[in-house]
């Protein structure tokens, strides 16, 4: 069962599961355990509780505590997740890059408050491009990614990705295009989708991604799923059965409804960016995102990963690499 609930600049995503309603008769404090959280961006965190058991008397309360001093419990950050014994996990937005927090779990029921073990963790630091874009990152277990679409309009050491004329020119009778486009042309959709880049752009030996980053290849797309999902298959196209809700950014603030399955538990933060055409149309901008991986599937097609606003798969496909995709960047 999962919920979703608005508490003024902070969002929780409610994962319940395994509640049960039978009570004990110890007449005890609650067990709780505190969630270790392995989803932490720049600036948010998905953080959580596990009450295993309501002591007797019912679970009224259940959250945790943050704080960037140990012993969060003293300080003035309690946040309330759930209300009785099962799994509840919460997204934290707002704290700070390159940050240590200790976190807490608590429950409450008639006897009083329990406390989970103290657990800690590392906020990733932001990154900069060559145009000195700031990039929030994202780790994922064992994986740093950027949590945010590639900017950039040059290349690492300084050189210009070039761009058509007109924004919709005709570029099939290139052999290597090494361009990149703002959505349409309009240069007010970089902020929040990013650019669209060629596959022979991102390629190239100059490098597109910050220093330390590149452009992940067919394979560490997979492995993202894998660690999503153990299940993923490369099969059909399909890269997995509910990774893709995972990653992608919930509501419908950029995604057109009804955004079906997005929860964004991983704060990968997906975008709908799009892609160009290699005629020079530009097609499905909050419908569809399409990430540009570095493989390429034969002379003519890269592998590339794509979500729907209609579906919670990761899918898998191939395309012409003379199209424009959205960029996101790994750490080496």
């Amino acid at each position: 069962m999962k919920k979703y609930l608005n508490y003024g600049l902070i969002l929780f995503l409610t994962i319940t599961s395994l509640l049960s309603c039978k009570k004990e008769n110890n007449g005890a404090l609650s067990t709780v355990a505190t969630y270790t959280p392995l989803y932490i961006s720049s600036t948010s965190v998905t953080v959580g509780c596990i009450v295993k058991s309501d002591g007797g008397s019912g679970v009224v309360d259940c959250g945790i505590y943050i704080s960037n001093s140990p012993n969060p419990e003293t300080s003035n950050q309690k946040l309330k997740i759930g209300s009785d014994t099962g799994t509840y996990l919460g997204q934290i937005i707002g704290i700070l890059p390159n940050m240590k927090y200790y976190v807490k779990a608590y429950a409450v029921n008639s006897k009083g408050e329990s406390l989970g073990d103290q657990v800690d963790f590392t906020t990733p630091d932001e990154i900069r491009d060559t145009d000195n874009n700031l990039y929030k990152t994202v780790k994922i277990e064992n994986q740093l990614w950027m949590a945010e679409n590639l900017k950039t309009t040059k290349y690492m050491n300084g050189d210009l990705i070039g761009t058509t004329t007109t924004a919709t020119a005709n570029i099939s009778n290139e052999n290597t295009p090494k361009y990149q486009w703002a959505y349409n042309g309009d240069e007010s959709n970089v902020d929040i989708y990013g650019r669209l880049y060629t596959w022979f752009a991102i390629t190239d030996s100059r490098g597109v991604c910050p220093t330390g980053w590149h452009v992940p290849t067919d394979d560490e797309w997979h492995s993202l799923a894998l660690t999503l999902d153990a299940s993923a298959q490369l099969t059909n196209g399909m890269e997995s059965t509910f990774a893709g809700g995972m990653l992608r950014e919930n509501g419908t603030t950029h995604w057109t409804s009804p955004n079906t399955g997005a929860t964004n538990e991983t704060l990968f933060s997906a975008l709908p960016g799009g892609y160009r055409y290699y005629d020079g149309k530009f097609n499905y901008i909050n419908n569809t995102g399409i990430w540009c991986s570095s493989t390429q599937n034969n002379a003519d097609d890269t592998w590339n990963r794509y979500l729907f606003f209609s579906g919670s798969n990761l899918n898998r496909a191939t395309d012409y690499k003379t199209n424009g995709y959205s960029v996101r960047c790994k750490k080496d």
